[in-house]
């Protein structure tokens, strides 16, 4: 299997077209469609393509192939980026195959027999069974366009899914189960509706908006169907609808069809064909407000910390600065522990390996939410988002190293090779450690999502071949480069740190630190959380940009006002509290991912369970060392500049 897709490097910078629910998504290279195909302008034949197969029951995706439906005689599966693999997508050709404009009412695709007396049979329709119950949902792909299901919902409004469920169950309660209540002849107690036929609707754009005659797609939906076929060799595509009993006691026949209708919409153009699926989406409209009321009252809060820390810092200053000696010698507060505030911290070796690999975090966040915000990965783009992520975290090893090596040498350290080692394997190891596992899990589940062998030693390639060389490049420099120099001298003898109050003690501080940054970002977090285990679109890059900007002001203005507070109260340890003041925000997502799993998802079985919470911990160590990070340079900052214009004799 190929890791990088040749289509990868070709992505299309097109222009942002807005509108006034979004902007327009850009893809591929667009595909023409014509009656007679032509090699060089346009193709006649339209491909349809399957995906995995998940749920929202179940963090178990699987393979098309897994379940026992029509396969392509000539299967082909195009190459997949590093992104797919890593995200489990698995794409291959289906025996799905139309004519561009060449209607058919109903097309036999196969016919799929189950005998009682045979025991390959019955594991292939109790794996079926599962997946009805569990409520796997099909992926299917035309033109790099997901095939949506739109239904009407409460109020009138159309909704486009970009899946549509295997099948349906009605419990022995006669209650019927997700999609069975579409249809009220789903009415038999325990049993099992298969979805084998399928009403697929293409519309087409005349072609106009490219000066020519050739047309292209601009949407692909279609309507599920339950059909018992009397006729197997020659369906009708009419019937009563297509039940299973959940009891396998006879002998049974599933044919599965569809039928396929091209229409013409020139009000479509082939820029903005995502947005009918985008703006339909449950939710979308929730962000402009959320995101809008986050931000002002978080922009309010900044201008309100920053006027009084400013006032209050500038006259503390200049009233220092006046005084003589011995005036100052009575002084208290943060000025009287000028000559113990740079004294190195306990365990600076770790400090500085978390602060070098935040450093890389923070720098990868940042240029794959800015190329994200241009339109580069957007869905259309496949499992683009992920491999730009994978690929700028191999190369900002250099960052990693130099930051963790000078500030190590900041704090007085000499075992350059451990600090260098150590940055290079600690964090990466974790989550590999913890991948890795999880990946078992998958393989041993026949999960579509479990990683190849071959992936993951090219994963590990990049790490030992790219990551780890680069981090030590970045190492020799920050080693050669003298340790930072603080703006005052540090005592010898220790000060002794007064009695603290309860909101001045380490724990308190530490705990409210993370609060007003998890305000500003829990709502996107319920999107974003969507998106990975409810299956759902994310698309909104130019918001989850906008909350990255304030989730760093934030973290950084929070830590900074702490620290303060804890400097006028003589506390003078503040290299790890600002580090673990801002990175605590990482305990209340740990909290929000907890709280989100037993009142939003529906997930059942243990191994669901363990991967949710397996990938929740490598999501929460990222985020504790990326948010700790900022605070902690904020802090550095702020605390070099307030001492550099003390005049201290």
């Amino acid at each position: 299997m190929k890791l990088l897709n040749p289509r990868f490097i070709f992505w299309l910078s097109l222009t942002l077209v807005s509108s006034s629910f979004g902007f327009y998504l850009p893809g591929l290279a667009p595909v023409s469609f014509c009656e007679k195909e032509d090699a060089k302008e346009c193709q006649k034949e339209i491909q349809l393509f399957v995906n995995r197969l998940d749920s929202v029951e179940s963090v178990l995706p699987y393979e098309y192939d897994a379940f026992d439906f029509c396969k392509d005689m000539d299967e082909k599966r195009p190459s997949e980026n590093l992104g797919q693999v890593l995200f489990g997508e698995r794409i291959e050709t289906s025996p799905y195959k139309f004519s561009f404009k060449v209607d058919k009412p109903c097309v036999k695709v196969c016919t799929k027999s189950y005998d009682t007396g045979s025991r390959e049979d019955k594991l292939k329709l109790d794996f079926l069974k599962k997946g009805m119950e569990l409520n796997y949902q099909h992926h299917w792909i035309v033109d790099n366009m997901p095939v949506t299901w739109c239904y009407i919902v409460e109020d009138n409004q159309k909704v486009c899914n970009p899946g549509f469920p295997i099948g349906c169950l009605v419990n022995q309660e006669g209650k019927p189960k997700d999609a069975c209540v579409i249809n009220a002849d789903f009415n038999k107690k325990n049993t099992f509706y298969i979805f084998n036929h399928v009403d697929i609707t293409i519309v087409y754009h005349s072609g106009d908006e490219t000066n020519g005659m050739n047309a292209r797609l601009v949407a692909a939906t279609l309507e599920p169907k339950s059909i018992k076929h009397s006729d197997d060799d020659n369906p009708t595509c009419e019937g009563t609808p297509m039940d299973i009993p959940a009891d396998f006691s006879s002998n049974l026949k599933v044919t599965y069809s569809y039928s396929v209708t091209f229409k013409q919409n020139d009000d479509i153009r082939w820029a903005s064909r995502w947005d009918y699926i985008l703006v339909s989406m449950p939710h979308t409209n929730i962000q402009w407000f959320s995101i809008m009321n986050s931000l002002v009252i978080v922009l309010f809060l900044s201008g309100m910390v920053a006027m009084i820390m400013l006032r209050t810092l500038h006259k503390d200053i200049a009233r220092y600065n006046q005084m003589d000696q011995e005036e100052a010698q009575e002084e208290s507060g943060w000025k009287q522990v000028h000559g113990d505030v740079f004294r190195p911290p306990r365990m600076g070796m770790l400090l500085s390996v978390f602060l070098g690999q935040g450093t890389q975090v923070f720098i990868m966040t940042f240029i794959t939410l800015f190329l994200a915000c241009l339109g580069f990965l957007s869905p259309a783009n496949r499992g683009a988002l992920m491999t730009c992520a994978v690929v700028l975290w191999v190369l900002l090893g250099t960052p990693a190293g130099y930051v963790s090596s000078r500030l190590y040498k900041t704090f007085g350290g000499e075992n350059w090779k451990t600090n260098v080692l150590l940055t290079a394997f600690l964090c990466p190891g974790i989550v590999f450690v913890d991948f890795f596992f999880m990946n078992l899990i998958l393989w041993v589940e026949g999960s579509s999502a479990a990683v190849p062998f071959g992936t993951l030693v090219a994963i590990l390639a990049l790490w030992f071949g790219i990551s780890v060389p680069l981090t030590f490049v970045g190492a020799y420099f920050g080693f050669k480069k003298p340790g930072i120099e603080p703006p005052v001298r540090t005592n010898q003898i220790p000060r002794q740190i007064p009695q603290q109050s309860f909101f001045t003690k380490p724990v308190p501080g530490i705990i409210m630190g993370g609060i007003l940054p998890f305000g500003c970002i829990f709502i996107q977090l319920f999107f974003i959380l969507n998106s990975i285990w409810s299956h759902q679109m994310y698309y909104m890059f130019g918001f989850l940009f906008l909350v990255f900007i304030i989730l760093v002001i934030t973290c950084s203005e929070a830590t900074v006002l702490l620290c303060y507070f804890h400097l006028c109260a003589e506390d003078y340890n503040w290299w790890w509290r600002s580090f673990l003041t801002s990175g605590f925000t990482a305990v209340y997502l740990f909290v929000y991912a907890v709280h989100y799993f037993f009142s939003k998802l529906q997930i059942i079985g243990a191994a669901s369970t363990f991967l949710y919470f397996g990938y929740t911990l490598i999501m929460v160590l990222i985020f504790f060392i990326f948010t700790g990070t900022i605070g902690f340079f904020a802090c550095f900052l702020f605390v070099n500049k307030i001492y550099s214009v003390l005049k201290v004799d």
